[in-house]
């Protein structure tokens, strides 16, 4: 007898449909194909174990289970369950009417628990666009889907449990996802983590420029000596980003549970993420990829949020320049030999970096680095790297007389707020486009919104060409400029607006160190 059971991989952020199929016959043995890796080829042992502990027999016949297409390769333990599933029914031990209508997915203990698999929003998504009648997941991954609320979700704990829900004789009411209390898990992150910019003394010119890149997503470097308030700074930012739209939040939360780092939770991640890799962290963990199967990056997993990378000048060349291409087209594309997968990769860059190799430069006699050693330094970081990042912060050491005084500064709420009327101009304006802050306004876009008048114009010229500047940087100085305009409620680039956004291209100036 031959039984078909439809199930799902991920490729990227998008799930592609696989089917089981087990036929039994006149023969010995139990044979797997379909292009499996050894963690399906293990599920075999697995699934048999779990069948009989459930109380199953194996039929003492040739069983053959393809995974279909078979031209495609499958990866993880995911299919544990469509084929114990398959092999219940091609051996008439159950009868599941209802094994057409579901897309199933997950792993088997050997005492028939159902344990979490990644991927389950993608595999949700696809199944309601194949038109299934919902999709049967572990009870972890089954939260992770409940996104899509008008959508039949089971989270399952046990084999038993799924041979329930696929005989039809009742709804099964108490295995939905969306309605078991049972199943609720983690929360968001607690606001109380994240530095508030109200505890953070002086710096105020660091924070506008903050304030800046936040409401326009831009990318951001912050340069300072040791102390002065880098790191407070960056992991303050999340606490004035607004969060996440509704298409946004899909995206992303899409990305983390195909990392399997999706938590078990009923709503859609709706705070912005901060991902703060180590400098030293490898490519594959920063861009993505993976021996076994090619796995989102950090770059990746802080899409729609804030990478943050301290001591930049001392990552190595490679990681440093293996941005750009995203920092540009806000995607990654990873190729191996027989597959290439894309990864959103919309991230808002902030780095920190001491302003030399002993770190000191700018507070007074400290500093112990010859200007051409000041020069090298900062040299890492090549010039195309340097057009990617928008606004340049030089921080001072905070003077004792405000560490001593303790007067707190303005609040991230209020910080917060302003933010988010910017960012509701700018949803207003790309309604329909691809891109949803200034950032990432490509050439067209820019010449749509960013026009200037013939007096910012001339300031413009004088400055490319006495700073020598490219056309990247040029472009990111006006769009820089209309964030600055968006925060004034102006609808006009105005002077003053390119003029304060020319300031914050601080490395252009090439004699910065040679004092």
């Amino acid at each position: 007898m031959l039984t078909t059971v439809s199930s799902a991989k991920c490729a990227g952020i998008e799930a592609v449909r696989v089917n089981v199929e087990v036929s039994i016959s006149s023969g010995v043995g139990i044979y797997l194909v379909g292009l499996a890796d050894a963690a399906v080829k293990e599920s075999l042992l697995r699934t048999v174990t779990a069948l009989q502990a459930a109380g199953f027999r194996i039929p003492g016949k040739k069983i053959v289970i393809n995974l279909a297409p078979a031209d495609m390769h499958k990866k993880g333990s995911g299919y544990d369950l469509p084929i114990a599933v398959g092999i219940v029914a091609a051996s008439g031990q159950a009868d599941l009417r209802d094994m057409g209508k579901y897309m199933i997915m997950g792993e088997l203990g050997l005492d028939a628990s159902v344990r979490d698999v990644p991927g389950a929003m993608p595999i949700a998504e696809l199944a309601r666009e194949e038109g299934f009648a919902g999709c049967i997941l572990p009870a972890g991954s089954a939260l992770e889907a409940t996104g899509y609320h008008d959508y039949t979700v089971f989270g399952v704990r046990t084999l038993s449990d799924v041979l329930r829900i696929l005989s039809g004789k009742d709804g099964c009411p108490d295995l939905l996802a969306s309605g078991t209390d049972a199943l609720s898990g983690g929360t968001e992150s607690r606001d109380d983590e994240i530095t508030d910019f109200a505890d953070i003394y002086g710096q105020q010119c660091a924070k506008r420029g903050l304030e800046i890149a936040a409401a326009g997503g831009h990318n951001v470097l912050l340069i300072g000596p040791p102390g002065s308030g880098k790191s407070s700074l960056a992991k303050a930012i999340p606490g004035i980003l607004p969060p996440m739209s509704q298409e946004e939040a899909m995206e992303t939360s899409k990305i983390y549970s195909v990392a399997g780092k999706g938590r078990p939770r009923r709503e859609l991640m709706r705070k912005r993420p901060f991902r703060a890799p180590h400098y030293s962290s490898s490519l594959s963990a920063l861009i993505g990829g993976g021996s076994d199967s090619i796995m989102p990056g950090e770059i990746s997993l802080a899409h729609n949020g804030v990478l943050f990378i301290d001591e930049f000048c001392e990552a190595p060349k490679r990681i440093v320049e293996a941005l750009r291409g995203p920092l540009e087209d806000r995607k990654v594309t990873i190729s191996r030999l027989k597959s290439k997968v894309e990864y959103p990769a919309s991230f808002m860059l902030v780095a920190a970096t001491n302003p030399c190799p002993c770190g000191f430069y700018g507070e007074g006699d400290r500093c112990s680095c010859s200007p051409g050693k000041r020069m090298a330094y900062l040299s890492r970081l090549s010039g195309p790297v340097m057009d990617r990042i928008d606004i340049h912060l030089w921080l001072n050491p905070v003077d004792a007389s405000s560490l001593i005084a303790g007067k707190k500064g303005e609040p991230s709420a209020e910080v917060a707020a302003r933010v988010l009327e910017a960012r509701k101009i700018q949803q207003k304006r790309f309604a329909g486009e691809a891109t949803h802050t200034n950032a990432g306004m490509g050439s067209r876009l820019i010449g749509l919104h960013c026009r200037t008048d013939r007096e910012s114009k001339a300031f413009l010229e004088k400055l490319i060409d006495g700073e020598h500047l490219s056309a990247r940087a040029y472009s990111r100085i006006l769009k820089v400029a209309r964030t600055i305009a968006d925060l004034d409620a102006e609808e006009d680039i105005r002077l003053q607006h390119i003029s304060e956004a020319s300031g914050y291209r601080l490395l252009d100036k090439k004699d910065i160190f040679m004092i």
